[in-house]
């Protein structure tokens, strides 16, 4: 695996300068913004079964004896989204910083900037609470503080790059032994990287640390590995055949992990009394922190289907890639857009929760599509409104 993606043929081994003179000159690459408004769509599903399936909300990995198969699956396709962005916001980082002649400054100033909105602006969103008792940092901030981490290890050769990267996505598992108690000497610092838990802030509030950061740091790091394939010199059939084969490799190794039921995952599987369960048992996997299995598995289809994306593009494709070109835009506006809809919808069915829940698993499913129409109206007028603005600070929207 380390030997394909260290391999790109017609790209120079040598500094982003000169990586600069062959870069993709396309302002945006449709397949990349196309995987990535996949990926927020079922982001929009997952987070519409938090608002509005409230009553049934599920652990990781999931307690398939108290999951119905059909909620099991809703919670399956979110695995994909986390994963798949982090290793496009890498990417990205590499197209960028070939535009640009370098992205270490734009990683570091971006990943405070994320930080700084989890936060703020998105802690707020899920809460409605301007001063919650409970800080959860989740994706956004993972996302900051692995690009913070890039930053800095951009700087190493290539191949090191990738070695850093494969062994942190490959090998963290082997710390799940390691647990560092709430007061002990550590326990801040291990909470961020790989456990979760609540790190006490001076007022007598609490942070959660939801998304443990290591894994993901691993995961941009690849990303940003695999940004010579998308320059220009390299042809459409040879990056296609690198995404295919990397994609399928990452596969092949999840299946062997998984069915040797060792290391890999901390939550073994399970036959089930059926065809069905013995497969959602197979696939539950564990998200916080990311599992190698979980890793893998959801690397390697995000590849397969970033290939496929890019050999068939039309008008699905660019109708998802209009998500994709206004991401952090989209993420703000779909999460207030459900807590204030759910908010609503208290004012007018009775219920006894704090959020009113759907009667079905499809209901959510027909509520989060109803959701994605004006936010893809949104995006598509945000990305026009970024593209022409000369405003230095958009580039961080």
């Amino acid at each position: 695996m380390k030997a394909i993606l260290s391999s790109a043929p017609g790209v120079p081994r040598t500094t982003m300068q000169h990586l600069a003179t062959v870069a993709s000159s396309a302002p945006r690459i449709r397949s990349i913004d196309a995987l990535r408004g996949l990926v927020m769509l079922l982001m929009l599903v997952d987070h519409t079964r938090e608002f509005f399936f409230f009553h049934a909300q599920v652990s990781d990995p999931m307690d398939l004896s108290a999951t119905p198969p059909d909620l099991a699956f809703t919670r399956l396709t979110a695995h994909l989204c986390a994963s798949v962005f982090v290793l496009l916001t890498g990417l990205a980082a590499w197209l960028y910083g070939a535009r640009k002649g370098g992205a270490s400054a734009f990683l570091l100033k971006r990943g405070l900037f994320l930080i700084v909105l989890e936060l703020t602006v998105v802690s707020f969103a899920w809460s409605f609470d301007p001063t919650p008792d409970i800080f959860y940092l989740q994706v956004i901030w993972a996302i900051g503080v692995a690009m913070i981490a890039l930053a800095a290890a951009l700087h190493l050769p290539r191949a090191a790059l990738i070695a850093v990267g494969l062994t942190i996505v490959l090998g963290h598992n082997l710390l799940d032994g390691i647990t560092v108690p709430a007061g002990a000497p550590g326990h801040v610092v291990w909470a961020v990287l790989h456990d979760r838990g609540l790190i006490p802030l001076p007022w007598g509030a609490q942070v959660r640390t939801s998304y443990p950061v290591l894994p993901w740091i691993g995961v941009i790091m690849l990303g940003y590995a695999i940004g010579p394939w998308f320059a220009a010199a390299v042809s459409s059939s040879s990056r296609l055949r690198r995404l295919v084969v990397t994609g399928v490799v990452a596969i092949v190794l999840f299946v062997i992990l998984r069915t040797a039921n060792g290391y890999g995952d901390p939550t073994a599987w399970q036959a089930g009394p059926d065809a069905l369960m013995t497969l959602l048992s197979f696939l539950n996997l564990t998200k916080y922190p990311p599992s190698a299995d979980f890793l893998l598995l959801t690397l390697g289809l995000g590849l397969l289907l970033l290939a496929g994306l890019e050999r068939w593009q039309g008008r699905v494709s660019a109708g998802l890639a209009v998500f994709g070109a206004a991401p952090l835009f989209f993420y703000l506006l779909h999460l207030y857009l459900l807590h204030a809809l759910n908010r609503t919808a208290g004012l007018i069915v009775p219920h006894d929760a704090p959020l009113v829940s759907a009667v079905s698993v499809a209901g959510l499913w027909g509520i989060a599509a109803l959701v994605a129409i004006p936010c893809w109206f949104a995006c598509r007028a945000f990305a026009g409104v970024k593209r022409t603005s000369g405003q230095w600070w958009m580039r961080y929207l």
